[in-house]
């Protein structure tokens, strides 16, 4: 039975998802069970491109507690580096799925009260030995700290409390957050004074030499006195200038999440987010509860950037998805569609790219009553950069439905690609024109050889020809002639067919697609079409795809004996 989870009856849990070639995304868990698996077929809320991977692989339960499940991954479902049935979850617990590269899976939970409970037990061993007021009003501050962590409230307000809260604690006059930039230098996010006051960030000058030494050590640098310091940071220009006699500069890390506890500073560190940092014109002295407040206060700010980071990943992931949804219905809609049929010939093409958009192309277009053009095409390398070219390619040949001649447009694409495609761009073509008397003529620029089905046999006979275009800048395309019989049928692919490999890494391969091709001669175009893609992926048994695939077909009718639909 499937039970919808409310927000305010159990603690709120998610789950980041690491995949070994993809951004890490964060999904919330959103009903119990919640199913774990590759692809949609078994119901799974969380669908994971993986081949390795099962498609009933785990599942996640909600029984006064949070638990994980195997349902059946083949090599067995892991919890923090060991394999289990069935296991009870706590934040930070690692889920992964036997072999190494696979996905990763982190659990976390963001229940006020139990992250109250873990910042208390770092200090639990030192707060019997400060019972005075003052020691029981920092602790307050860290309470406060971590219920801020999972307010509503907008996230420079949260952290402009956590830096009036460090500020109070330590008694300094004046505090900073910085927050790194992507190259690891750093900018002035927040600063507040003494009394929780903004400060203009074009106002300040923190001490560098305090902030290098921090970044560079990857640890806390804390003088409470400048003048009886060892570390030289006495005759620092800031320091001077500003007589400055106290300084406090925390690195803040993300967590590098497991089973064991979550501390600040440590041998392993997460991405470097940023710096929090307090100074004073006067000596301060720090307590070892004011030194473990300090920490919990600066994790817990690290905590708020990097989840701040993730969402705002996570949009910049849903942004770019979106992007590329709209991308994919482009070039897909820019595609022929379904089988055509013209007096003396049937064809039908299909494309299935790897990514959101693909490097594959293909079009069919009539030159006049009696002749009719198709082309196939490969970009090099996939996604967007692939399919801007294919872009490119199709509206260059589009001059060739105007009655260009096929070889002056493949070599003028040939130099113009070579002259301002980037070094490695290339693409593979076969053009071909056939008329209503069966005379075939055809450009391949290193293509793949059409097969030829006739009267029971396959052959390859369109192997002349040339580079790809973009590959050789004096390269030059003539254009060759075949004679079709009424009958014969044309089956154009992309190399993601017969490179589609299983796990093992065993490639479909040319000589199984003859086979599979024998005696289909008559077959419709449509279900020879279908047939093809079925066996392709059944073979590679559910691993991710790694090229694009495409097919064209095209099948030869006499005029006298006209197409008849879907043959």
């Amino acid at each position: 039975m499937v039970r919808m989870l409310e927000a305010k009856a159990v603690n709120e849990a998610i789950l980041d998802v690491m995949a070994p070639d993809a951004p890490t995304r964060s999904v919330r868990i959103t009903q119990s069970p919640f199913l774990i698996g590759r692809g949609g077929g078994a119901g799974n809320q969380l669908q994971l491109s993986d081949g390795r991977i099962s498609r009933s692989a785990a599942a996640i339960f909600f029984d006064d507690g949070y638990y994980l499940e195997d349902r059946g991954q083949r090599g067995g479902l892991f919890l923090n580096g060991k394999k289990i049935t069935k296991h009870a979850l706590q934040d930070g617990d690692i889920i992964t799925f036997g072999p190494d590269g696979s996905h990763q899976i982190i659990f976390r939970t963001s229940d006020s009260a139990a992250n109250v409970d873990q910042l208390l037990s770092r200090i639990e061993n030192i707060t019997h030995s400060d019972s005075s007021s003052g020691g029981l009003s920092k602790i307050n501050l860290l309470l406060e700290a971590t219920m801020l962590l999972h307010s509503q409230l907008p996230l420079d307000a949260v952290l402009g409390t956590m830096l009036n809260h460090a500020i109070a604690v330590t008694d300094a006059e004046r505090g900073l957050l910085l927050e790194a930039n992507q190259d690891g230098s750093l900018r002035m996010r927040l600063a507040r004074g003494s009394k929780g006051v903004p400060i203009p960030l074009q106002s300040l000058s923190p001490s560098q030499t305090a902030l290098g030494l921090a970044v560079q050590r990857q640890s806390s640098v804390i003088t409470e006195d400048l003048n009886r310091d060892d570390l030289n940071l006495q005759a620092a220009q800031s320091v001077v200038l500003q007589r400055l006699r106290a300084v406090v500069v925390i690195p803040l890390y993300a967590f590098v999440r497991g089973s064991t506890t979550e501390t600040l500073i440590r041998a392993e560190h997460g991405q470097f987010l940023g710096v929090l940092y307090l100074d004073s014109r006067r000596p301060t002295a720090f307590s070892r509860l004011d030194r473990q407040i300090l920490d919990a206060i600066a994790i817990e700010a690290a905590s708020i950037l990097d989840n701040a980071r993730l969402v705002e990943r996570e949009r910049e992931r849903q942004r770019l998805e979106q992007e590329l949804s709209i991308a994919r219905e482009i070039q897909q809609a820019l595609l022929p569609g379904g089988c055509r049929n013209f007096p003396y010939l049937a064809i039908s093409g299909t494309n299935s790219p790897c990514q959101a958009v693909g490097g594959d192309y293909f079009d069919i277009f009539p030159l006049s009553d009696d002749r009719t053009a198709f082309l196939i095409a490969d970009v090099s390398g996939k996604g967007l950069g692939a399919a801007l070219l294919t872009q490119l390619l199709q509206g260059a040949l589009s001059g060739m439905r105007m009655g260009a001649d096929p070889a002056g447009v493949f070599n003028h694409i040939n130099r113009f690609l070579c002259e301002h495609s980037e070094v490695g761009r290339y693409a593979t073509m076969f053009f071909g024109i056939l008329d209503c008397e069966g005379r075939f003529e055809f450009i391949n620029a290193g293509h793949p050889s059409p097969l030829l089905l006739r009267a029971g046999e396959i052959s390859e006979p369109f192997t002349e020809g040339g580079f790809p275009v973009g590959l050789i800048p004096d390269a030059s395309y003539t254009a060759s002639s075949a004679a079709l019989r009424p009958g014969d049928t044309l089956v154009l692919y992309s190399d993601g067919v017969t490179e589609a490999t299983t796990a093992d890494e065993q490639m479909f391969g040319i000589t199984r697609l003859r086979e599979l091709l024998a005696g289909m001669d008559d077959a419709p175009l449509e279900a020879l079409q279908g047939k093809i893609l079925e066996s392709v992926q059944n073979f590679s048994r559910g691993v991710r795809q790694a090229d694009d695939i495409t097919l064209l077909l095209a099948r030869y009718r006499s005029a006298a004996n006209p197409a008849r639909p879907a043959q």
